[in-house]
């Protein structure tokens, strides 16, 4: 009898121990959704998105609307969500840290998926995929035709300072002198204006800027140097942020929304004089 009743003595205090921590789970999944952007969002009524400017990803038009792919995709995305977009520009080298403190709720702005971001921020499932390429001046490289004529210590090429493209640059060419521009305008004027060999970027900037410049400049390789996938980034320790956007993202491919717009912005020209100069 009396062990019997011990025994059942320690299952009830067992049990009693087990409960706190069922709860404390419990307050931690209702403290992380409460705490979720998604629910800032639907309070605040807007969807505030980081951005830089890419062409076709997003830059200005000739009235100076903000227009292009993640323009349109932060629209879309604002409106089934029900809210307002509201756009927050910043320089690419600080978006991460101007996301992580909280200056806007998503960077939806062709980031690339790669491991040393996504140590800091999390990534959605990709939305869209593109990739590496490279432009070159058909006076200072018009003979190069392999990676190795511009892995030289004599070949510079320009890249965007912080982008995909630049670590490629820097990956595949290491002994070419690589220069770093805030933009990509400055950084295609330095092949056009031949202090650049060639201008590493990303699809599909480069082979825009043969067909708009094809006395001067040329596509020395018939395929991207590297393909990449493109996701929206979001805090880190929001679980239901990173549901609610990925389901987001496999609903508006399934029903070919993205493939739509990745059409008209990435294959076409249609959109070219919209453009400010």
């Amino acid at each position: 009898m009396f062990s019997l009743r011990k025994i059942a003595f320690a299952t009830l205090a067992v049990a009693a121990l087990a409960v706190p921590p069922v709860a404390k789970a419990q307050d931690v999944r209702q403290g992380l959704a409460a705490s979720s952007a998604i629910e800032e969002i639907k309070k605040r009524g807007t969807l505030r998105v980081g951005l830089s400017t890419f062409v076709p990803w997003a830059f200005r038009s000739k009235s100076g609307d903000l227009i292009g792919y993640e323009v349109d995709v932060a629209k879309k995305l604002a409106e089934d969500m029900g809210v307002k977009p509201e756009f927050v520009p910043t320089a690419w080298d600080g978006i991460i840290p101007a996301l992580l403190a909280g200056q806007f709720d998503f960077i939806i702005g062709g980031m690339t998926i790669t491991p040393a971001r996504n140590l800091t921020v999390n990534f959605t499932s990709p939305y869209s995929a593109t990739g590496v390429d490279v432009v070159a001046s058909k006076k200072l490289a018009g003979g190069f035709k392999t990676l190795a004529d511009f892995d030289k210590p004599t070949v510079t090429l320009a890249a965007r300072r912080g982008t995909s493209a630049a670590t490629t640059a820097q990956r595949m060419f290491p002994k070419a002198t690589l220069r770093l521009f805030d933009d990509d305008a400055p950084a295609l004027l330095e092949v056009q204006n031949d202090r650049a060999h060639a201008w590493v970027s990303t699809v599909p900037k480069p082979g825009f800027a043969a067909l708009d410049h094809p006395d001067t400049l040329f596509r020395p390789f018939p395929d991207v140097l590297v393909k990449q996938a493109d996701a929206m980034a979001v805090r880190k320790g929001d679980p239901d942020a990173l549901n609610f956007l990925n389901n987001w993202i496999q609903s508006k491919t399934l029903d070919g929304w993205l493939a739509e717009r990745q059409a008209y912005w990435f294959k076409a020209r249609e959109w070219k004089d919209q453009q400010a100069q």
